[in-house]
């Protein structure tokens, strides 16, 4: 007994001391230099609103009724659900893996009756019968000399890292989605009361235009040029109005509720967008959802090259069993107990016609497409951040020079309608007009609308108020 014990203990020992043996390369972070300030980082326009609380970016916006419905993507929406799953699925991979750094214990049971021929060799012509009665247990043990588990362990962590920056990358994504289509909503709200308005309007001028051709002042024509007018902005609003609808629904599946008994009261807030600022480019790569997970996909990458080199060196397994065994009436005692250690295996694959040396290649060149994502990730979030500072910078701009047009339009209309009932003009000069005026309320609320989804949409790009760290 002593000879066997020394031998497992030494075994035991020098598997410890090569269980810190990895084949994994030592892990780097991608190299990636951000610029030291942002292109279109300069202050662009006045401070608007108050910063909004950390986790809550919508916030900042100030409308009560985007806050509610924000508040229900969490507990409503399918896709962050299924986001959410993904992430358990990781998680439970990781289990898996883990399993393997411990002994696999099995136990069984097992009762046999057999009658043995009386004219069996050395039978001395008697029959015999007995009952053999076994119950014991076996353990075995893949001792992880080369890393190849650990390794396998780590990549797993890393996947499941990637998958919960996921879940915050798909939450941050309908938060933004929720809040543009809201607030594509409200300026459709707009444009709805500007455009009932404006038949109010075209209905009073056709009104006035059906009376003087009673009176035999205007002429048919101008008569049908108000129609056409009246006609025409009605239609506009009915398709306005269905475009309002579908937002409406959009709405209603992002927060997880049918269309059928979902509704939002046609309003106009007269939402403004906020101040943002967008902080230096280096925290961007903190900041982002999918910055994070992209550099988890490439440490688990790194860690499978590791399982890849460890299948060049053997695979050394230990096993052991025990328990007891008779064939007599009492067998749960001393003098029925069996038990062996081993065997101690080590299985070591010599020729495979390159097929380890072709796995090897293809972890590195997995862990190369994984770092160039990585890159191409972080580039392209500071392009998104760009591309919005910019369009809300130039926004403001638009917005100034169109709310001019609007009003000069305005006047010019109002001016027109009066020399026509003046008899100064006839009616093409009042619906050229009219129509001058509509197209430029229209693109003031459109340059309203495309402010409040940029920013937004800026929110977003900066990973509203995620921290890869935290």
């Amino acid at each position: 007994m002593r000879p066997v014990a020394s031998k497992t203990g030494w075994l035991l020992s020098a598997a410890a001391l090569l269980g810190g043996c990895s084949l994994a390369p030592a892990y780097q972070h991608p190299a990636m230099t951000p610029p030291a300030t942002f292109k279109e980082g300069a202050p662009w326009q006045a401070a608007t609103k108050t910063p909004a609380p950390a986790g809550k970016w919508w916030q900042a916006f100030g409308d009560p009724a985007l806050d509610a419905l924000e508040a229900r993507i969490d507990a409503g929406n399918f896709d962050l659900a299924a986001a959410s799953a993904r992430y358990d699925q990781a998680q439970a991979l990781v289990r898996q893996a883990r399993a393997d750094l411990f002994p696999q214990i099995g136990v069984s049971a097992s009762v046999d009756r057999n009658r043995l021929s009386a004219n069996r060799p050395i039978s001395r012509g008697l029959a015999s019968t007995q009952t053999d009665k076994i119950m014991g247990g076996s353990l075995a043990y893949e001792l992880d000399l080369f890393g190849r588990v650990r390794n396998s362990i780590a990549a797993g962590r890393a996947n499941a890292h990637a998958a919960a920056f996921d879940v915050e990358g798909v939450r941050l994504g309908l938060q933004s989605q929720l809040a543009a289509t809201y607030f594509d909503l409200r300026g459709l709200d707009a444009r709805i009361l500007l455009l009932r308005q404006t038949v109010e309007s075209f209905q009073r001028a056709f009104d006035l235009t059906d009376t003087r051709h009673s009176g035999g002042i205007a002429s048919g024509i101008d008569v049908s040029r108000a129609q056409a007018q009246l006609s025409s902005a009605r239609s506009e609003l009915s398709a306005v109005e269905i475009d309002r609808a579908r937002d409406e629904h959009a709405i209603a599946v992002l927060v997880g509720e049918a269309p059928a008994t979902f509704s939002i009261t046609v309003a106009d807030p007269q939402t403004r967008p906020p101040t943002i600022q967008p902080g230096l480019p280096s925290t961007l790569l903190e900041r982002r959802p999918d910055i994070a997970a992209a550099e988890r996909r490439v440490a688990a990458a790194n860690a499978r090259i590791g399982v890849a080199r460890a299948a060049f060196f053997p695979n050394v397994t230990l096993g052991a069993q025990g328990g007891f065994e008779s064939v007599g009436g009492d067998w749960l005692n001393a003098a029925s107990s069996f038990w062996a250690l081993g065997p101690l295996q080590a299985a070591l694959t010599v020729f495979d016609g390159g097929r380890r040396a072709a796995q090897v290649r293809q972890a590195r060149a997995e862990f190369d497409e994984a770092a160039a994502t990585y890159r191409q990730t972080v580039l392209d979030a500071f392009r998104e951040v760009e591309d919005d500072l910019a369009t809300q910078r130039l926004l403001v701009a638009g917005e100034a020079d169109q709310a001019a047009a609007a009003k000069a339009a305005e006047r010019t209309r109002d001016l027109a309608l009066i020399r026509y009932r003046d008899g100064a003009a006839d009616y093409l000069e009042v619906v050229t007009a009219q129509t001058a005026a509509l197209d430029a309320e229209r693109a003031l609320l459109q340059l309203r609308t495309r402010q409040l989804q940029a920013a937004s949409d800026t929110f977003r790009a900066l990973g509203g108020d995620f921290r890869a760290g935290k």
